[in-house]
């Protein structure tokens, strides 16, 4: 299949897809396998510090020259100087996330890059729109991680009907279906995170990968919303504690406590019991950990795409 009138002419991709930034998660090892297989790969800087985040810049080039992403967290104690290093080493595409970019986006521009900030909402997807963004991200509340209230059915085409820059579906993304579903409501592309977390080239704690394959569809719950940043992960003894704190007197300041490097104890270290494990609420339809590639080749099976296409043709029997 050819991907014209897609995201790939700015990604240089062969495929119109991007691999979620994760934190923690989304590091050279994954982002290289993606590029590889024809996709975007991603480099997450979370809270990492500049030097972890140069040092994956420089491992990924080492392992391909295809085009790559830089994940900027905009709440980040570090984001000057992350934002910085996106510039000087001239990362080809970089993503935004949790909050915005303005400061930055002239610098990003200058050095060649491509600017592609994650919306939840018509009002920010407009206003990166007249920042200079090459496209959005239109990240449905569906999403693992830090995420918005609108659902993806409803966020991915208000988006697209009033923005003139593409749009990138993400949120619920998961396999040849929901690609087709994505492009139907009017997407230009596709960003795909919590499958990518059971790709053999993730090192994330086998306990993470478990959790992810054991997910049922009612484990995927919504924590933080006293913070104003509320994060979807899977159902944990963290996650109970955080949800019995929100009710609390010092309820911000306990969760905010609670939180604090617990996707990283997640990630890194599978802690079962302080360990916050982001994930999307597809994670109740993956279930096998398979190559990136092979991954890669699943979400855009031609025919997958036209046999999810072809089963809307009821709507036209008659």
């Amino acid at each position: 299949m050819k991907y014209g009138g897609t995201i790939s002419a700015l990604t240089k991709t062969e495929f119109p897809l991007i691999q979620g930034g994760m934190a923690w998660v989304s590091d050279a090892n994954l982002a290289a396998a993606v590029s590889m297989a024809g996709g975007l790969g991603v480099i997450a800087a979370g809270n990492a510090p500049p030097d972890w985040v140069e040092t994956q810049i420089r491992l990924l080039r080492e392992k391909t020259d295809r085009p790559f992403g830089l994940n900027v967290m905009l709440l980040s104690p570090y984001v000057a100087e992350v934002a910085a290093l996106a510039a000087e080493l001239r990362v080809p595409v970089v993503i935004t996330g949790a909050g915005n970019p303005d400061a930055y986006v002239a610098r990003w521009k200058a050095a060649g890059c491509v600017v592609a900030p994650v919306v939840a909402s018509r009002a920010l997807a407009q206003l990166m729109e007249r920042m200079g963004a090459d496209f959005v991200i239109a990240e449905g509340c569906e999403a693992g991680g830090h995420i918005g209230e609108l659902t993806s059915m409803v966020l991915w085409p208000d988006i697209v009907r009033n923005v003139k820059i593409p749009v990138v579906a993400a949120g619920g993304v998961f396999d040849a279906a929901t690609v087709a579903a994505a492009f139907v409501l009017g997407a230009k592309g596709v960003q795909v995170g919590t499958r990518f977390i059971l790709a053999e080239e993730c090192m994330a704690h086998t306990e993470y990968k478990d959790r992810v394959i054991r997910a049922k569809d009612i484990d995927s719950k919504v924590t933080g919303r006293i913070t104003g940043h509320p994060v979807r992960v899977l159902r944990s003894p963290l996650q109970r504690e955080l949800a019995s704190a929100e009710y609390e007197p010092d309820g911000l300041q306990h969760v905010e406590k609670l939180g604090e490097g617990s996707l990283m104890r997640a990630v890194l270290h599978g802690d079962k019991e302080r360990g916050s494990f982001m994930a999307g609420q597809c994670a109740c339809m993956v279930d096998r950990i398979q190559p990136a590639a092979e991954i890669v080749r699943e979400l855009f099976d031609a025919d997958g795409i036209r046999a999810a296409l072809g089963g809307a043709s009821v709507l036209l029997e008659g």
